[in-house]
């Protein structure tokens, strides 16, 4: 019998009068019969911060790398004691400048400690905190000020001169600098009307004009947390104070099962942006816990560098942040001699033999930790206890390869801004779990539902359909947009546009997601993330970013080719060009529409499905302004926007039209 991850709590029902059909209703094993109480006393996110400052005073909260002699230095930190009070002069300061209970505050620049100064004063004074993504763009931003009628904004020096671009600046009536302004800003600021500080300077005015404390309670707006989306404007999630604390409260719960606790002792490297809920949320479980954040220094292509010097203890990242630890390992395996590769492989085999079986990770093989693995866990700075991913599903292969190699804990989760990061969670040691993203979490309910266009059945022998989430860590709404709401949240139940497999013990595997659904011209349908995912194995395939017209009846793909063996290739053909170069030869194309046939074929994909024609792009999505969010989802209205010229001449080249 399978190993019982989550437990039916509710039977699944047949659609009638024009209702979906819908699966069972599953719950997390420590929520059987109803979901365990919130601790009265931490059930806000400032009570949160609040007992952690008073309990851990001397620990250190807050680092990051100051720039010296022409070089990043060592992390210099605060304690818990020093950004409490660096909070109450902040929340103080915002006080004097008139700010009422409720308002808007935006937040606009990269992880740093001001950024989370500035968002728990906003909580000490019942301020509702507005993120502003730091790679947004001012199109974005300027939205959300006008959006969520923001006042006062808080902004990093780098920010300054695009927030004073924004049409709705003038709206606004005091910026706070994360450091200082120039003087060419602050006459900026001043000509349309707007308040200027220095960090320093506002500080100090809170400190001066010292006021009380005004905390939120529990239903109280805590933050509105915009998601960048992969099409249209912004939408505002509003997230209670409540459903901040219950998240904590429940991974406080979820973690009692295990052997290894969290200390005090923990630190986090956070480069993800605090904008995201996914980050936000894994800072606030570090205050409650009393240990420490530490910030990458703000250049991700040197993060290796930060590891080193931070020697992290937790790890979390979305799946391409792995899939480049999985890939740079692979590369100094080939630099290898032959002989130590292959023992590097039998010791992989040896030890993923055994954690199958069901040994620990950190029992399984402490010989092959000992000769090949702890280089791995090297790269990572050498003290990485837990592992986890995000953001979009993590592939299998890079999965296993991090729990074996790793000599960490890896978990996947499932969360959405809506569920307050986490709708679903992994086990640490449980190989079974790999390619999956675990069962519901501690105060949620999960079921699946019928979606007829995409032949997704939750009732049937592989129960399949649209994920829906319900319970204490579900968002208020949209703010301003009670018609999304209603469309998104049917009969309790938020709707998340995520397709999902539920296995008969309860875990679910993501498999497809609703929206990127295109019906092409013969009527037929096709998921296109799916399919990105199994052309992406090829070798020479980096990246892509499958396109189909519903006036066309093909498809065709954007294709990011893989440098390093596009190269390798080429100098087998005897080509000398650089990989701008290669990326115009018609016979790279060929080579890789090939590519893209065979895994078409292997896989059994109908014939619809098949890439007919590809541009190749030799500069990565994520390099490009504004074609990827945050997390590294793909905008798919940006892609159309940036290559629609090519598109048009690869279509009229498939039908034969002449240009």
């Amino acid at each position: 019998m399978k190993k019982m991850f989550a437990v039916k709590v509710e039977e699944g029902r047949e659609g009638r009068e024009g209702l979906p059909s819908v699966g069972p209703v599953y719950r997390n094993l420590l929520a059987h019969h109803h979901f365990p109480p919130i601790d009265p006393h931490l059930s806000t996110a400032w009570e949160i911060f609040r007992a952690s400052a008073e309990k851990y005073p001397g620990n250190r909260m807050l680092g990051w790398r100051p720039f010296l002699d022409h070089k990043w230095g060592p992390y210099v930190w605060k304690t818990y004691e020093e950004v409490y009070g660096e909070t109450l002069c902040a929340g103080s300061a915002l006080r004097a400048q008139g700010i009422q209970p409720g308002a808007r505050v935006g937040i606009y620049g990269s992880n740093c400690p001001q950024w989370i100064v500035a968002m728990e004063a906003c909580s000490s004074q019942s301020l509702i905190c507005v993120p502003l993504y730091d790679t947004l763009g001012p199109g974005a931003v300027d939205f959300i000020i006008d959006h969520a009628d923001i006042d006062f904004v808080f902004v990093q020096d780098k920010k300054v001169k695009e927030l004073l671009r924004c049409k709705h600046a003038r709206r606004l009536k005091l910026i706070v600098c994360f450091t200082s302004m120039t003087e060419e800003e602050k006459d900026g600021a001043a000509s349309i009307g707007l308040k200027s500080y220095s960090w320093n300077d506002f500080v100090r005015m809170g400190k001066e004009n010292p006021s009380d404390l005004l905390p939120p309670q529990p239903f109280n707006i805590c933050t509105i947390m915009y998601t960048s989306g992969t099409s249209g404007n912004p939408k505002g999630v509003i997230l209670t104070h409540e459903n901040i604390s219950t998240c904590i409260r429940g991974v406080d719960i979820f973690m009692e099962q295990f052997e290894d606790k969290m200390t005090a002792n923990d630190v986090y490297i956070s480069f993800l942006p605090l904008a995201h809920i996914l980050d936000r949320m894994i800072e606030e479980y570090f205050f409650h816990k009393g240990a420490s954040v530490g910030y990458y220094h703000g250049d991700i292509s040197e993060i290796q560098d930060d590891l080193m010097e931070l020697k992290p203890t937790f790890l979390a990242g979305v799946p391409r942040v792995f899939e480049r630890v999985h890939e740079g390992v692979l590369k100094a395996l080939e630099e290898l001699n032959p002989v130590r590769r292959k023992i590097f492989g039998m010791l992989y085999n040896y030890k993923l033999n055994w954690m199958k079986r069901g040994y620990k990770q950190k029992h399984a093989s402490p010989i092959a930790d000992l000769l090949a693995f702890r280089k791995v866990k090297a790269r990572l700075g050498g003290r990485i206890r837990l592992i986890v991913s995000g953001g979009a599903p993590l592939g299998s292969e890079v999965e296993e390869f991090l729990r074996v190699t790793s000599c960490a804990f890896v978990l996947q989760g499932y969360g959405l801004t809506e569920t307050c990061g986490l709708a679903s969670l992994g086990f640490p040691d449980e190989m079974c779990l790999i390619g999956t993203v675990g069962s519901a979490f501690v105060y949620n309910e999960i079921r699946l539902e019928e979606v007829p266009e995409m032949g997704y059945y939750p009732l049937g022998d592989r129960p399949c359909g649209e994920i829906c989430v319900r319970g204490k860590m579900s968002f208020a709404g949209y703010y301003k947009n009670p018609e999304l709401t209603r469309e998104t949240i049917r009969d309790g139940w938020f709707h998340t546009g995520d397709i999902g497999e539920m296995s008969e013990n309860g875990v679910i595997t993501i498999i497809d997601r609703k929206k990127n659904l295109i019906k092409l011209s013969q009527g037929e349908y096709v998921a296109v993330e799916y399919l990105e995912k199994v052309y992406c194995v090829s070798p020479t395939i980096e990246d892509i970013w499958v396109y189909g017209d519903s006036f066309k009846s093909m498809l065709i793909a954007v294709v990011v080719p893989h440098e390093e063996n596009t190269v390798k290739w080429a100098r087998h053909k005897g080509y000398q060009d650089s990989f701008s170069g290669l990326c115009s030869l018609n016979q790279l194309q060929d080579l890789i529409l090939q590519e893209l046939r065979s895994t078409a074929e292997r896989n059994k994909l109908r014939g619809f499905e098949h890439i007919k024609a590809i541009i190749l792009e030799p500069q990565p999505f994520e390099l490009q302004a504004d074609l990827m969010t945050p997390t590294l989802k793909k905008k798919r209205d940006q892609l159309l926007k940036r290559y629609k010229g090519e598109i048009e001449g690869l279509y009229e080249k498939l039908s034969g039209v002449k240009r």
